[in-house]
């Protein structure tokens, strides 16, 4: 019943009924089995609706709303095209089973006519949404969906204050301290500055000592996405500025661009793999993850260290885990 409804959101079918009334489901190559033939099957759209729509925060793009006035281009229609790109992506990586690092990675997308045309890619045609190949754009992953960047960014402008903190707590689990009372925020701070590019804007934010610790994280990570404005298109300058897409981490790494930042992120890709781990297992078990769990999910990242970290192997090792298979707390 756990299986079903981690995967499908749903009951199970026949056959799982069936396997359960045998005493099956404690034999590891049969549960694999079951594993492989419910990811294919078209009620495995929950897992992508459901999980990778929380993980992902792809719910707050519903309440995103960029200024038409400053861009016209976006309506209810471009969103919920940006929404199903990152669902195809999120649902090819599960159901061809390749790496979960393709989802930082990824060389391909799914674009009908309407957002290629928005990222500026040619020849789609129609509504209906086809792969193609990124390798000649700056693109790679879900860092280049424009359903990420939008619902990243404040009505008339990006944030790489919140473009950092998405990064730092869906990608690494780091997610920041709230920030300390009576610090105005960004763009209230910069009414007074409106001549400074952000990047000035923002150095001059981070000289209280106080911001400075989270910030110094945060902001070098969001401003290698400053290429894709608001609403995820790419730019090459703002109100005639060139865009500055460089960062300089605390430790003294250096990038530039979403390109030189998705290599930043791949240097730590365990840390990405075990975040994902312990947002899924807290998914498949229904409750949040207790000190005990830490064995779980060491062991998780273990397995699919194993099997190229495929996307079978993730959920293979939280169902044939102790916290998936047990419903009680560990004593």
């Amino acid at each position: 019943m756990r299986l079903s409804y981690f995967l499908w959101s749903s009951i199970p079918d026949e056959e799982l009924f069936r396997i359960a009334e045998n005493g099956q489901l404690h034999d590891t190559d049969i549960v694999k089995g079951q594993i492989r033939r419910m990811i294919a099957d078209d009620k495995s759209q929950a897992l992508v609706d459901n999980f990778a729509a929380q993980w992902l925060n792809l719910r707050s793009l519903e309440d995103s709303r960029p200024d038409p006035k400053v861009f016209a281009e976006f309506n209810d229609k471009l969103r919920m095209f940006m929404l199903q790109e990152t669902s195809l992506v999120f649902r090819s990586i599960m159901t061809e089973d390749r790496s979960i690092e393709e989802l930082l990675s990824g060389e391909s997308t799914w674009v009908n006519e309407s957002l290629a045309t928005h990222y500026g890619i040619e020849g789609v045609v129609g509504e209906e949404f086809v792969e193609v190949s990124l390798k000649e754009t700056p693109r790679r992953g879900v860092l280049g969906h424009a359903s990420i960047l939008t619902l990243t960014s404040y009505p008339q402008r990006t944030s790489p204050v919140q473009r950092g903190k998405w990064i730092l707590e869906n990608i690494f689990g780091e997610g920041p301290p709230p920030p300390p009372p009576g610090v105005p925020e960004l763009q209230e701070s910069a009414k007074d500055t409106p001549e400074l590019s952000l990047r000035e804007q923002m150095t001059i934010h981070r000289t209280n000592s106080v911001c400075a610790s989270c910030h110094q994280m945060m902001d070098p990570l969001g401003m290698g996405l400053e290429n894709f404005d608001a609403i995820g298109r790419w730019r090459v300058e703002e109100r005639g500025r060139a865009i500055d897409a460089r960062g300089e981490l605390p430790d003294g790494q250096t990038f530039a661009g979403p390109q030189g930042l998705v290599k930043i992120l791949l240097n730590r890709r365990e840390d990405f793999i075990r975040t994902l781990t312990r947002k899924m297992l807290i998914y498949a078990t229904g409750r949040g993850l207790e000190y005990y769990d830490q064995c779980v999910v060491d062991d998780c990242v273990e397995h699919m260290s194993h099997h190229n970290n495929r996307f079978s192997s993730l959920v293979e090792a939280i169902v044939l885990s102790d916290a998936f298979m047990t419903r009680g707390h560990a004593e």
